[in-house]
């Protein structure tokens, strides 16, 4: 197997997602997208973190509008919409493949048998979390996560359009 292609985190990045998220960040293994302006979009974390913690949320969607975006389609109940589209084949296949590319990127950094087969956003059968959808579309690339691709294209935010605020980040 190969390593997804995440870029290394600088120690701006690190500062910048951890001023997104309004905590320091654990264990990133790297950035898996950026905004156009070359912020962090999605952090790449590490599937267990340093205090023994398993962690299955490989693609963490930092970037606050992203982030925005998918909590007013989840407050709008887009989910539910969503979940019912899984009842068609052809979008429970591509789900479902989803989740595997999933599970395949993340054993590239190690076996977690307390996670094994559990990937993220309630893949492979249900839509539970449109943030870590939209993550691993964004990471991914479109055409990877049917699920996150919807997401994405219903939501407010673009990642073709920065939304950041400037990080007056001091290293």
């Amino acid at each position: 197997m190969t390593t997804p292609p995440f870029e290394p985190a600088s120690e701006r990045d690190l500062a910048v997602a951890s001023a997104q998220l309004g905590r320091p960040v654990r264990n990133v293994l790297g950035i898996a997208a950026r905004c156009v302006c070359g912020n962090p979009t999605v952090v790449a974390t590490a599937p267990r973190l340093a205090d023994g913690t398993p962690f299955p949320t490989l693609y963490y969607l930092s970037h606050p509008a992203a982030t925005a975006a998918m909590s007013d389609l989840e407050a709008e109940h887009v989910m539910v919409e969503f979940q019912d589209a899984l009842a068609g084949d052809e979008l429970a296949a591509a789900y479902a493949d989803a989740h595997q590319a999933y599970l395949a990127d993340r054993s590239t950094f190690g076996d977690v048998p307390e996670i094994a087969g559990i990937s993220a956003g309630g893949m492979p059968s249900r839509v539970k979390c449109l943030h870590a959808l939209a993550a691993h579309a964004l990471a991914a690339g479109p055409g990877v996560n049917p699920i996150g691709d919807l997401a994405l294209e219903r939501g407010d935010w673009s990642p073709l359009v920065c939304e950041c605020v400037d990080y007056a980040i001091e290293l």
